[in-house]
């Protein structure tokens, strides 16, 4: 289990600079046995108070991170379990309203139960205002970062903390919509930890706390990376092949190059481009890809937000996961660079029944919503519209040891109903080598070794 900090111990485990807003903390009585008439409400929120030192479940303010300014929420736990009341509320919604009118990110400190019992659909529905506000902020650009302690459940999570652009936990924190005194008895307890929530999908990363600057560095870098630009970012620079394969001359040895076991794959690509990188993992649907490699990363003072297939088969999970972050780095100005690396998307029953067609389909659209410049580099295979999916459209270039087709040459040749020894031909009508792709102008141009 995760230590269980007080709200404002979590805020200095973050930050040394913050500033406490007021606005929306309200002035009226908070003796009373709330909207319900509770009996006892108004006794059990004085015990906390003295408990806690807070007269609410949630503080907020102005905090200082990595060099970036955002709007900070923290939950207390100890009061009434950090659970949402209207007051809580009513503070939840000035955070979001500071973050929007001041254009600053807004990052939360979560530990709550859910909501209040004792003010009932008065308490419930300030889910529907938290979501409202959620939504402003994210219409406005600025970004929603959610940290997740222990325990994270019900309604919070269900708003602030699934509902945040990028979702960190802390090791062992429970996390899940559902508490534990309300879980069928069955239920696999690894579920609704942060590691079970990290490998659904649910969320991005487990950040240890040892060293106890690592989740401060983290989240500072988080911010830094969503921060929005003042003016229009330029591309991202293509990057340098990292081999010193030479032109294919035939459209075989482009297809076998391409998938040469020996050829650099996208992790060498990334780790050569970036001085670090931030991951964003699933697609928020219960799914995963380790094929695909996606977040935000640092290079020369700049933001860029990567795609890179790994040089499998890319499930649907990872063509959603490719368009969250696309969109993500679209709303926050942030160029983007994909590398192409895929024999082509899944087609088994599993891939079929996971809405390969409609992940497939939504990627080509984040891509063609972007606002923002989009840099494609094929490092690989291109296989098909599996590929293609998460090319640019005018800015794609190719390495020597890569290809691009509609199919590849040993299926359009079965499809053709050619013999095996035709492949070869068939691979050369296809034009699929490097130089071809830039003759025919899907690709700007092939990219060499470093040396050249």
């Amino acid at each position: 289990m995760a230590e269980r900090l007080t709200a404002r111990a979590a805020i200095t485990a973050l930050t040394t600079e913050f500033e406490e807003l007021t606005s929306g903390y309200g002035t009226g009585d908070d003796t009373g046995d709330g909207p319900l008439s509770w009996a006892g409400y108004g006794e059990s929120r004085a015990r906390a108070t003295a408990r806690t030192g807070e007269v609410e479940s949630v503080v907020h303010g102005l905090a200082s991170l990595g060099g970036r300014i955002c709007v900070l929420v923290s939950f207390e736990f100890g009061f009434l379990g950090g659970s949402l009341g209207q007051r809580t509320g009513d503070r939840l919604v000035a955070a979001y309203e500071a973050a929007r009118t001041r254009g600053l990110p807004l990052v939360s400190l979560i530990a709550t139960g859910g909501s209040r019992m004792q003010e009932g659909m008065v308490a419930l529905t300030q889910l529907q205002r938290v979501a409202r506000a959620s939504a402003r902020l994210r219409a406005a650009g600025p970004a929603q970062i959610a940290v997740l302690r222990d325990p994270t459940t019900g309604g919070g999570w269900a708003t602030l903390g699934a509902g945040a652009d990028v979702i960190l936990a802390l090791p062992g924190a429970q996390v899940g919509f559902a508490g534990s005194r309300v879980r069928p008895p069955d239920a696999d307890p690894y579920a609704y930890t942060a590691e079970g929530q990290l490998a659904a999908g649910q969320i991005d990363a487990v950040v240890p706390v040892v060293p106890p600057d690592e989740l401060p560095r983290t989240v500072g870098r988080w911010l830094r990376a969503l921060h929005l630009p003042d003016s229009p970012e330029p591309p991202a620079p293509v990057p340098e092949a990292l081999s010193t394969a030479g032109l294919p001359v035939t459209g075989m040895d482009a297809v076998q190059q391409a998938r040469s076991p020996s050829r650099p794959r996208a992790e060498a690509y990334l780790d050569a481009y970036f001085a670090y990188r931030l991951p964003l993992v699933g697609d928020r649907c219960g799914g995963t890809d380790p094929g695909l490699l996606a977040g935000f990363g640092g290079r020369d003072r700049r933001s860029i937000a990567y795609v890179a297939q790994c040089g499998t088969a890319i499930r649907p999970a990872g063509y959603r996961t490719a368009a969250r972050v696309i969109r993500l780095a679209n709303r926050v100005g942030v160029p983007v660079l994909t590398l192409i690396d895929t024999p082509g998307a899944a087609n088994d029953a599993a891939a079929e029944r996971a809405g390969a067609g409609a992940a497939i389909a939504d990627a080509f659209a984040a891509i063609a919503e972007a606002r923002v410049p989009v840099t494609t580099l094929v490092i690989g295979e291109g296989g098909s519209g599996g590929a293609l999916a998460l090319a640019a459209p005018g800015n794609t270039h190719v390495t020597r040891d890569s290809y691009f087709s509609v199919i590849a040459p040993e299926l359009a040749a079965a499809i053709l109903k050619r013999t095996p020894d035709e492949v070869h031909a068939t691979a050369d009508q296809l034009r699929l080598r490097p130089q071809d792709l830039v003759e025919l102008g899907f690709a700007r141009s092939v990219v060499g070794p470093p040396q050249e």
